[in-house]
């Protein structure tokens, strides 16, 4: 049996009862966050464009675009829930894709399993093939591409193995759907987006669409290319799917509404502002070392949310000031903050060959590697504050808990809803196996 045939035999079979107790567990954690990061992301301009777009090309009555309170087809609501699910940049990270699989993979779950009338389990289960199908196929990705590409393109085989899962496709059906997804899958130059932050992003709202499409055609007898999962360099890579979980310790969520590359440069900051108690009024200069891609992001001043999630300088001026960085610090309204832009004029980025090669070694998924930074903080006075060398908190095993993804989903959902409606959401997620049918949660946020 090749790699893509156990594949696809785990993308069949997988089913909630016989998932192992931390394999429930963190599926669950998954899904609250990934919900959370979906309804604080329709605060902002691109969730509602997203949501027009779904609207008039995408129409129909299957699926719901959250708190939005408009019904569309499946496709369109995994479409505008995906894009919404990546607006603010606080959605989970995952080892070997360098980029963001919840944000694909709970869309495309919800907006199906209200279409087929799925119960909790089913839904849950279709999310673990997801996550462990994206881990695997981001890692074939990234080695078989020589160009960094972003989430939607390998979060197409996630999506349509997803699909496939929910749709209850035959294992000739599976094979061709990841191999249609794969094909199809968007071209996202990442960096390209790193240096001109725009709307398009990870690409996160064409992953959705083009896995679903994937399935939908297999269903009706369309066929593919062997998909990158079967090729004989990446066997060792995913013959162990079904056995071995990486969900489990392979997934990260993000603490900070930024990018990941951003969090060791804060997490060093932050430290050094609370363990010398240093006054950021008082700060004349920040010098933060870190790896090229971190560098990459630059110290220009935002006019967008999306040139504030990909900054450096931003996200950590204002974690300075606010000891957050959230929706409140990176949506448009607060980007004019003189307090702000005084104090993310004052960051100076250096490039470390020393944080480059361990930046290397986790991005291939060796457990040598780390996303590490070093900051030093000069004071109007002269007195100089080093950090050393810093761990972001983004990294594999990351070691969060039930109570830490719930306080963030408090915190997020605190600007959309009020404290009764996060109370039945947690309580639900966290008893979604006792679902009946997954639109439950969709009617709890709707008309609100």
């Amino acid at each position: 049996m090749n790699g893509l045939e156990r594949v696809v035999r785990f993308v069949q079979q997988c089913h909630w009862e016989a998932l192992p107790s931390p394999v429930q567990r963190r599926v669950k954690m998954a899904l609250l966050d990934d919900l959370g990061a979906t309804l604080s992301g329709t605060l902002t301009r691109v969730s509602r464009i997203a949501t027009d777009c779904a609207l008039e090309t995408l129409p129909g009555k299957e699926a719901t675009i959250l708190l939005h309170d408009e019904r569309v087809s499946a496709i369109g609501a995994a479409f505008a829930n995906g894009y919404a699910a990546n607006a603010l940049d606080i959605d989970g990270c995952a080892q070997y894709t360098r980029g963001h699989p919840g944000a694909q993979i709970f869309p495309t779950a919800l907006a199906l399993a209200e279409k087929l009338g799925t119960d909790g389990p089913q839904m849950m289960s279709a999310m673990v093939v997801g996550y462990e199908v994206a881990l695997r196929t981001a890692r074939c990705w990234h080695d078989h591409h020589t160009t960094y590409q972003a989430c939607g393109s390998w979060g197409s085989v996630a999506c349509a193995a997803v699909a496939a899962n929910l749709l209850g496709l035959s294992e000739e059906q599976i094979e061709n759907a990841l191999g249609i997804a794969e094909y199809h899958a968007p071209d996202l130059p990442m960096m390209r987006d790193i240096d001109t932050p725009t709307m398009v992003k990870h690409g996160i709202g064409w992953g959705t669409v083009t896995g679903i499409v994937a399935a939908q055609l297999a269903a009706s007898g369309f066929t593919a290319i062997p998909c990158l999962l079967g090729f004989d360099q990446y066997k060792e890579w995913v013959a162990d799917i079904g056995q071995r979980y990486i969900m489990v310790n392979g997934i990260a969520w993000k603490q900070y509404a930024c990018c990941a590359w951003t969090h060791p440069s804060l997490d060093a900051a932050r430290s050094l502002m609370h363990r010398h108690n240093i006054p950021a009024e008082e700060i004349a200069h920040i010098r933060v070392e870190t790896f090229h891609e971190a560098h990459r992001l630059g110290t220009e001043l935002p006019t967008t949310t999306e040139e504030a999630q990909f900054s450096l300088a931003w996200p950590l001026a204002v974690l300075l000031l606010d000891n957050e960085v959230g929706p409140r610090q990176i949506l448009e309204e607060r980007l004019g903050d003189e307090q702000i832009r005084d104090l993310a004029k004052k960051v100076e980025l250096v490039e470390s060959e020393e944080f480059n090669q361990l930046y290397c070694l986790v991005s291939v998924g060796d457990p040598r590697g780390k996303y590490v930074s070093a900051v030093t903080i000069t004071l109007k006075d002269g007195q100089q504050f080093a950090s050393g060398t810093t761990e972001g908190g983004v990294r594999f095993p990351q070691g969060w808990n039930e109570e830490q993804v719930e306080r963030k989903f408090r915190w997020l959902t605190g600007f959309v809803l009020d404290q009764s409606h996060a109370d039945k959401l947690v309580e639900m997620v966290w008893n979604f196996e006792d679902v009946s049918h997954a639109d439950e949660l969709s009617r709890l946020v709707a008309h609100y």
